[in-house]
């Protein structure tokens, strides 16, 4: 139940690797590693979980992740991604601290909170990075990332509460909770029954939740809801009165509010100018 730690390995001829991954489906599968990620989702649409943010994902997403950011990709359709997984060091001991490469340094210090940048104007060279020979694909990704740290458009993914993998009994026990809800979400969350996951009583889980993830297990559970709102509404034809049930929302004007919280429009709104499709 606790995230996975994962020890990418290294191709013989470089210092990082790059890989295409594609898949039937991007199963959840929690876990974090000592090295930064860049990620760009090349097809298919899911969900991205990092720390405590929960968000949809389409082609053309790209997304930048700091080491030990517990982090996954879930998704029930055919996803591809381009990603490259590196440490600090990579290019040799102190290369980032060289006056040339502050703005580098400096992306990767905000990374630890993961950043978004959308659907941006390097994502031709990102794509083709795992075809490329071990020499091209280090100098296209310190071009990448020197020109990913002179752009403004980098978004903070989680919250500034959050910290990444705070220590590893902390971490384990947010780790257990959160993949709980991911499958749990839809149904009725009760506090006493989370909290016995972890062996702890509620008001003390409370006050550790909050302080471990910077925001409170309500608040959490109803990003999840939400984003499974937003799923539904962008992939099928249901009523909205439909998909607030099967979102976990037995109250269609609590849904609406909730809703409208998080993504600063009402749901029909949101399917207007997002739908995708008829499931």
């Amino acid at each position: 139940m606790n995230p996975r730690y994962e020890r990418p390995g290294v191709p013989s001829g470089t210092t990082f690797t790059c890989f295409t991954r594609r898949e039937r489906s991007f199963g959840f599968a929690w876990h974090f590693h000592r090295e930064y990620e860049l990620t760009l989702i090349t097809a298919g649409s899911g969900t991205r979980y990092v720390g405590t943010d929960v968000e949809g994902y389409l082609p053309g997403d790209l997304v930048l992740l700091g080491p030990d950011l517990p982090h996954t990709y879930a998704s029930d359709q055919q996803s591809e991604a381009a990603v490259t997984q590196f440490r600090h060091d990579f290019l040799g001991a102190g290369f980032f601290e060289l006056p040339q490469f502050a703005a580098v340094q400096s992306l990767l210090s905000r990374s630890a909170r993961g950043l978004y940048f959308g659907r941006h104007e390097l994502h031709a060279d990102i794509a083709a990075l795992p075809r490329l020979a071990p020499a091209d694909q280090t100098v296209r990704l310190l071009d990448v990332l020197q020109r990913l740290a002179a752009g403004t458009a980098a978004t903070p993914i989680t919250g500034a509460g959050y910290a990444a993998a705070p220590s590893t009994a902390v971490r384990d026990r947010v780790d257990v909770v959160c993949r709980h809800l991911q499958q749990a979400h839809t149904e009725p969350v009760v506090l006493d029954e989370v909290a016995a996951l972890v062996h702890m009583a509620p008001t003390s889980f409370s006050r550790f939740f909050r302080r471990a993830l910077g925001c409170t297990l309500t608040d959490y559970v109803n990003q999840l809801r939400v984003e499974t709102a937003c799923r539904l509404l962008t992939t099928t034809s249901l009523p909205i009165t439909e998909i607030a049930t099967r979102s976990g929302y037995h109250n269609l004007a609590n849904f609406n509010r909730r809703f409208r919280e998080q993504k600063t429009m009402p749901p029909t709104h949101y399917r207007a100018t997002h739908h995708r499709g008829v499931a």
